[in-house]
């Protein structure tokens, strides 16, 4: 079984810690575990927070995707800028701001808010721009986290069915873990 994701360069040690239990368990018992790869793309980067610093729940300093429009644009609106004035060229590559905005936008989205900061757009109406993209792509996922939220019984549904399967997977395996490592059957 091969699972493929795509990971932060900060998430890496999650991903060698599960290798390493995994290698530690296949040479001291039996090759029962595939060890994980990681797969890192270029082009995914680590998003800078609201404050600047890497964006995490951890610093408080995150954009809360499926929260309403006025949370969103509130959240938009505390991102960290400078103090350059309107009319001021501005550094792209220094900008959380263009940073978030790279993440959402197409290429010939991208480049045109790289000419814009270029000639001085002011914050605000970066931010607000940036709103404006977050928002559209986001509204209609949005909508549907709200259904799903409010349809619990249909959640619980689909975890039940996403139990079994896992346990079509699960139950044999470990069956071979214990085999590996000596114990019998239970009951």
């Amino acid at each position: 079984l091969e699972f493929r994701c795509v990971l932060f360069r900060s998430q890496i040690q999650h991903l060698e810690m599960a290798r390493d239990i995994a290698q530690r368990f296949n040479h001291n018992f039996a090759d029962v575990f595939t060890l994980p790869e990681a797969v890192v793309e270029d082009s995914v980067a680590v998003l800078q927070g609201l404050d600047g610093r890497k964006m995490s729940k951890s610093y408080n300093n995150t954009i809360p995707l499926f929260q309403g429009e006025k949370q969103l644009r509130k959240s938009i609106n505390r991102i960290k800028t400078n103090l350059l004035e309107p009319g001021e060229p501005k550094d792209p590559e220094d900008s959380t701001v263009f940073q978030v905005w790279s993440a959402f936008a197409s290429a010939d989205e991208t480049l045109r808010m790289r000419g814009e900061f270029e000639n001085g757009i002011a914050w605000g109406e970066a931010k607000k721009q940036l709103f404006e993209l977050v928002n559209g792509e986001l509204a209609a996922a949005r909508e549907r986290y709200t259904r799903l939220m409010d349809d619990p019984a249909h959640i619980e549904a689909v975890l039940k069915k996403g139990a079994e399967r896992a346990r079509e997977y699960s139950v044999p395996l470990m069956q071979k873990v214990r085999t590996a490592v000596g114990i019998g059957a239970l009951g």
